[in-house]
């Protein structure tokens, strides 16, 4: 059974087939997937395909790009406990996504924006006891140091498409974090990230999608998903040198351990 820890069901991609594709996912041994909110309106989707589907898991979260989303008039406490009204629902699996993202944003004012919310989700998901999704890009630095400072080992998660140097990736391994590995491992250009699957020890890797985006190749252009997941298996399998079976079972078992599946009695 294939695990896939990143998702974004709730995108308008797709809209037109949901339904459709939730039944080929199940039929073609995508046993659970974690849906990972990112803007205000994506909390509120998100638990409602939780509860639709049984497959499916909820991650909630404000994602760095996203922390505008906020309604207006509406406090930055208010808008924590609604979070943590969230994760107080039955299927809430993590926090997240969060992080930092300075790809577009180089204004100083705003990154410290984004690290303001980052250490205040950081804390919602220490204080309600939940591991988190955390997305960083073009920030690096900030990113780990901010891990460090606020104790991250003891939080737990998943860097979420990790793209950075083996060296940082062997900074989140010691804190026993996961790297989420997904479609980007099969492009001719991914150098680092193939060094870094090389190295981390497989029982901290874990399968992603972050559909729509990011698929892998063969399909590469072509709106994400799922059933994608048997390329980025087999591109893992090769770098290690292991069995595809194995990658797909040693997974699985890793992002039980990730999102504490045990806490669902599953």
């Amino acid at each position: 059974m294939i695990f896939d820890t990143h998702t974004h069901y709730d995108d308008e991609a797709f809209q037109p087939d949901r339904a459709e594709l939730m039944q080929k996912l199940r039929e073609n041994g995508i046993g659970k997937a974690v849906n990972a909110s990112s803007d205000w309106e994506s909390l509120e989707n998100t638990r409602i395909l939780a509860d639709q589907y049984d497959f499916i898991f909820a991650a909630y979260g404000l994602h760095p790009e996203n922390l505008d989303s906020v309604p207006e008039g509406m406090t930055e406490a208010q808008a924590l406990e609604a979070i943590r009204e969230l994760l107080r629902t039955p299927k809430a699996a993590a926090v997240g996504e969060i992080g930092l993202d300075y790809y577009w944003e180089k204004d100083p004012a705003k990154q410290e924006r984004q690290k303001h919310w980052f250490r205040l989700q950081l804390q919602v998901a220490r204080e309600e006891k939940f591991p988190v999704i955390i997305h960083s890009r073009d920030a690096a630095e900030d990113t780990l140091r901010i891990a460090k400072e606020e104790k991250l080992g003891e939080i737990g998660g998943v860097i979420h498409c990790f793209s950075y140097s083996r060296e940082i990736a062997a900074e989140y391994l010691k804190m026993g974090m996961f790297l989420g590995i997904g479609g980007v491992v099969t492009y001719k250009n991914s150098r680092k990230l193939k060094e870094t699957v090389e190295m981390a020890p497989l029982e901290q890797l874990v399968l992603e999608t972050d559909c729509p985006y990011l698929t892998p190749v063969p399909n590469r252009g072509q709106r994400n998903s799922s059933l994608n997941l048997p390329y980025v298996i087999q591109a893992i399998a090769q770098i290690k040198g292991l069995p595809a079976e194995e990658v797909e079972n040693t997974t699985w078992e890793n992002a039980h351990r990730l999102y504490r599946m045990d806490d669902f009695g599953l």
